[in-house]
């Protein structure tokens, strides 16, 4: 729950910061740091290799195995490596940017050019000095059971890089008269302002806990003699699935990226591609996944555990934990993608802008349901590493990669921004379902208890439609939410509300909750001892 809330409340930010960032830089500043963004996101993946979870998977294997020792020889080794990876993924990066640039875009006169692109895509390439080292030490303290320092330095860090990107981009808009692309170049080069943030949270952290750690070395009576050749081979062998987990979503929007302004130009829809794409891969995109960060923070904080039990044959444990992760996600991601897509005008016209409200509104609410794709992508990976079956999650990532490269163009020729986001479903729905089936497979799984769960969540969910329709078509007659902002704003937050408790109210009463968390439903348990 600590490293969930963590990385929902980091989304979370990430998703109020573009309310007043597009007010700054609009849709085509947003849709310069999407074409800049995403390539950073890809080599950040890269550079890391999947080493930090790796090394959280290889020391919790350890640690129950009684060895300490082992994981701080892995802590330093990695370290080592990530240092030299890190700068040898900024300079290709930082050499490239003109031609990922001229990759994305093809033809003259649009909104934005490859040498926009090139100059944001260099000012964020700094960031991969520092991330990728700092990412490890995160991995480590996971590895030991400890969330805190991951949590509290990925929440710090987005404060200050947002802080960071705001001030700056509005400074140079508006006192210095700069350029949309100088703003949005600055804004990218934040990362690197907010990670060395985080850098100082992760350092302080060190220096509190190295003595526990140091302790438990010293007590040790299992050690491990690896040379530090063998330390690595296992380390990679953990860390290639992780590597393309960590890149599914990234890769998604690339390939959405390098196709997207050529088919929409192709199918005669070139007028409003920044407009389309802005939506799916940022502003609506930071939104719809929001839910997802439930799921990326089970699998951060499952994969421990299940390494654990799997460790040691104890089929009950590992068995729990799937089918908890499971029916947590659903509970919650379920619900909230619902909610997104009836609210998807109201939502968008909101936060961002009315204009385009029709084609906007449109492409959020057909994306809102790929946020449950994209969390069970993120946590059914989770459970195959921990069942040391990650070898095959590349296979079914890959698979799906497969199918948005071959039809992804001929989607978007077809049906515009709502193809591209066909396109993404068709292939995590491939992963996912490949997924499931090993999982069950390896881990002689039952999603019987889960099926069942989940098509009660699914009438909870209807209900919980229903309710919010009701109230819009009532409000309608004298709230002119689509067509005045304040009123847009008041009918999101009725909805938002009215529907949230009604399936929350629902899900409480029919003991769902309390089945899925097993009596310890976070925070109603300390409201019942209170009254």
């Amino acid at each position: 729950m600590l490293l969930s809330g963590a990385s929902f409340l980091s989304k979370f930010l990430g998703m109020i910061f573009v309310i007043p960032f597009f007010a700054i830089v609009g849709t085509t500043g947003n849709a310069l740091f999407v074409y800049a963004y995403t390539p950073y996101s890809i080599f950040i993946s890269l550079s890391t290799v999947g080493i930090p979870a790796a090394v959280s998977k290889f020391v919790s294997k350890y640690n129950a195995l009684g060895d300490y020792q082992i994981g701080m020889r892995m802590f330093r080794a990695g370290s080592a490596l990530m240092l030299v990876t890190g700068v040898v993924a900024f300079l290709v990066m930082f050499l490239s940017a003109d031609w990922i640039g001229a990759q994305q875009i093809k033809g003259e006169g649009g909104p934005i050019t490859p040498d926009d692109i090139a100059f944001v895509i260099r000012m964020v390439s700094f960031a991969l000095i520092v991330i990728p080292a700092m990412s490890i030490v995160r991995g480590f303290f996971q590895g030991n059971q400890s969330m805190g320092p991951t949590a509290i330095s990925q929440t710090i860090e987005q404060i200050v890089r947002i802080i960071a990107i705001l001030l700056g981009s509005y400074i140079i808009v508006n006192y210095f008269n700069g350029s949309i692309t100088l703003a949005v170049g600055f804004a990218a080069f934040a990362a690197l302002i907010g990670a060395l943030a985080a850098c100082l949270v992760l350092f302080w952290y060190w220096r509190k806990r190295k003595p526990f750690i140091d302790k438990k070395i010293a007590n040790q009576k299992t050690t491990h003699d690896f040379r530090t050749v063998d330390l690595f081979k296992e380390l990679f062998r953990y860390a290639g699935p992780f590597v393309l987990v960590g890149l599914a979503i990234p890769l998604y929007q690339l390939v959405d990226q390098f196709t997207f302004q050529p088919a929409m130009v192709a199918s005669g829809r070139g007028a409003t591609y920044d407009t389309e794409l802005a939506v799916i891969n940022n502003l609506g995109h930071k939104i719809v996944i929001i839910p997802m960060t439930i799921a990326t923070g089970l699998s951060m904080a499952m994969l421990p555990s299940l390494t654990n039990a799997f460790t040691q044959n104890d089929q009950t444990t590992y068995t729990k934990l799937i089918n908890q992760a499971l029916q947590v996600i659903m509970v919650f991601v379920i619900p909230a993608a619902a909610g997104i897509a009836i609210l998807s005008d109201e939502i968008f016209g909101s936060l961002f802008t009315l204009e385009d409200i029709e084609i906007t509104g449109k492409l959020m609410a057909l994306y809102a349901p790929v946020a449950l794709l994209f969390g069970l992508i993120t946590v059914t990976a989770g459970m195959l590493q921990g069942l040391d079956q990650q070898n095959y999650a590349v296979i079914s990532l890959l698979a799906g990669l497969l199918v948005k490269v071959l039809f992804n163009s001929q989607f978007i020729h077809m049906f515009g921004g709502q193809g591209a986001i066909l396109g993404t479903a068709i292939a995590a729905g491939i992963a996912v379902l490949l997924n499931l089936i090993r999982i069950k497979r390896s881990a002689d799984f039952s999603y019987k208890q889960t099926v069942k769960r989940t098509i009660l969540i699914l009438i909870f969910t209807g209900m919980m439609c229903f309710v919010i329709a009701v109230l819009k078509f009532g409000f309608s007659f004298f709230l002119p939410y689509q067509e005045e902002r304040w009123a847009t704003t008041m009918m999101l937050f009725i909805g938002i509300s009215a529907g949230g408790l009604f399936y929350l109210f629902l899900a409480y009463k029919s003991t769902l909750l309390e089945h899925i968390f097993q009596g310890n439903i976070p925070g109603l348990n300390r409201l019942k001892r209170k009254k």
